[in-house]
């Protein structure tokens, strides 16, 4: 594998880096001019803006030659490292760590850190290092006349670096971890956004499966009366007799086709395109398990939970499918839901009698791609992906979920939970 490998998660949108780099390049005029002109200080003013002008090239370059809208993990990686070096040497120029300037040095690495790769991100970080601990050796002194009184205590002036450095490894540290984190969310939503739309596309093309056996029954029942009457016409007729054999076959065949295309696979799942029961939703989603599993479900419920009907919710019901389902997966034998109800509260309790929610990823079920570090779960194929896009679509329709293990069945519990005037208005 090669050091640098473009990957979809690691680049730049090249029209938001060269705007930064814009605002970074002005900023840095406005202030050499600044001081040079209107205060009055004196430092290499020549050579400062030939370093800034070499930035504006770099920057014309991105603009004009440079034809792709994205910057991969390597481009990205040279052009930050122009970037740090350029920065570096305006402020050897100008009093190195001295220089109150020098905290910009650390924007670079921490800019990329949550959007290329670790090992770009780390060369960018020691890259920054290096040049902070050079800085604090070797430097220019602070641009006259201040430069004239201006004297620190060495402890002081060594703490500035150490400062430095410690910022620069915990900024790097979270803004990668919030990186990682938001890609696998994004990844994970997308994942949910396309399980869903998939969802949509079934349910419609079933209906206009069923629309189109029902427009051409009539047309096809014609033909087969007519087929009929030609067999009657020309029986004797060998080759004729063979045709019209075909012909009626292939009738059959047309009728046995649009019963298949109107019986469609999510036949079962009719029931999302009707307003029901919280209890009748649940029964009908346990049926479709009962038919490709050998689980027994127990489904427990009050006098209450059949009187008020749910506007349709695909989200609703997949979301509670997945969450069923993964109990299904990880039980050993039985998987029990409870569903309660009052003039308040709608809440649906899923349990299982499996080994339960791993201890160490317990507090964090609900996030995508989860692996536990025990042993037994290491054979699982699960990423999280299920209980993710349940409790993600739950939450969305207002309902409040707990993930814990259950203390009477020894399996993972799951309650979800409604105020009822979100759940009937939704």
């Amino acid at each position: 594998m090669k050091f640098f490998e473009t990957s979809k998660n690691h680049y730049f949108i090249k029209s938001t880096y060269i705007s930064l780099r814009w605002i970074g390049i002005i900023g840095q005029l406005i202030s050499v001019y600044f001081v040079f002109f209107i205060l009055d200080f004196h430092f290499n003013f020549i050579i400062s803006n030939l370093i800034i002008f070499l930035g504006i090239l770099s920057n014309l370059y991105l603009t004009f030659i440079y034809k792709k809208i994205q910057l991969s993990d390597r481009s990205a990686f040279i052009f930050l490292v122009i970037d740090i070096l350029q920065l570096s040497i305006l402020l050897y120029l100008t009093g190195g760590v001295n220089n109150p300037f020098i905290i910009f040095l650390l924007i670079p690495s921490v800019f990329s850190s949550s959007h290329l790769s670790f090992k770009t991100n780390f060369l960018l970080v020691l890259l920054t290092s290096i040049l902070v601990v050079i800085l604090t050796f070797f430097s220019e002194n602070l641009p006259g006349p201040i430069s004239d009184h201006f004297h620190i205590d060495p402890y002081y002036h060594y703490s500035i670096p150490v400062s430095l450095l410690i910022a620069l490894f915990f900024l790097n540290y979270f803004a990668m971890k919030f990186g990682t984190q938001s890609r696998l969310r994004k990844e994970a939503l997308e994942k949910m956004e396309e399980v869903m739309a998939k969802e949509h596309e079934l349910l419609s093309l079933g209906g206009q499966a069923a629309a189109a056996a029902h427009s051409l029954g009539t047309p096809l029942s014609t033909i087969k009366i007519i087929v009929q009457d030609l067999s009657k016409q020309f029986k004797g007729h060998k080759d004729i007799d063979k045709d019209i054999q075909l012909l009626s076959s292939q009738v059959e065949r047309c009728n046995s086709i649009l019963k298949r295309l109107s019986l469609n696979p999510v036949e079962e799942d009719i029931f999302i395109d009707k307003d029901l029961t919280m209890r009748d939703y649940l029964n009908e989603i346990i049926s479709t398990f009962k038919e490709i599993s050998k689980k027994n479900f127990i489904f427990n419920f009050d006098q209450y939970s059949n009187i008020k009907k749910i506007t349709k919710s695909i989200e609703i019901i997949y979301g509670l499918r997945n969450l069923i389902g993964n109990a299904n997966k990880f039980s050993s034998a039985n998987v029990f839901i409870n569903l309660k109800s009052n003039n308040e509260i709608t809440e649906i309790i899923i349990e299982d009698d499996g080994n339960g929610y791993p201890k160490d990823i317990l507090s964090k079920i609900g996030e995508p791609y989860l692996r536990s570090n025990e042993s037994i779960e290491r054979s699982k194929t699960g990423l999280g992906l299920g209980l993710f896009i349940g409790k993600t679509l739950l939450e969305k329709n207002f309902a409040s979920l707990e993930f814990r293990n259950s203390k009477t069945r020894g399996g993972a519990e799951v309650i979800v939970k409604w105020k009822n005037r979100d759940l009937f208005n939704i």
